[in-house]
């Protein structure tokens, strides 16, 4: 007994989930991509036989609660703070200022610091605490 289909039969793949799949993981690798080094330059820097490392000395300002000025442990009054500052800091070739402020000041009294830091171009960093 010889049985004949109507229709011929044909092979068919399911391909309608695959264009999902792709479209997912073209979108995982996109944005794997651009948070992995989103703003790194690539450099080939030159080589050096010496690898000394400069020790740098900053000069600590400390501003203690009732604005008594200190250079590393002298106390400074707040008229000879600039010419402490200058005398501190003559033979340093790249003149930094670690400010030490305490946290209860009123910020004209930091501007007041750094006007003179800005005066004798000097660097300033502010130091804090971590919370």
């Amino acid at each position: 007994m010889n049985i004949k289909r109507r229709r011929p039969f044909h092979d068919e793949d399911a391909m309608a989930s695959m264009n999902d799949i792709m479209f997912f993981l073209m979108l995982f690798f996109l944005i794997i991509s651009t948070m992995a080094n989103p703003n790194v330059i690539k450099l080939m820097l030159p080589k050096a036989n010496s690898t000394d490392q400069l020790a740098k000395q900053p000069v600590t300002l400390s501003v203690t609660e009732d604005k008594r000025y200190y250079i590393n442990t002298t106390e400074i009054p707040l008229e000879g703070l600039e010419n402490a500052l200058t005398a501190a800091l003559v033979n340093n070739p790249d003149p930094t200022v670690v400010l030490r402020v305490a946290e209860n000041l009123s910020i004209q009294d930091l501007v007041d610091i750094m006007s003179i830091g800005a005066k004798l171009k000097l660097k300033m960093v502010l130091s804090t605490e971590k919370k």
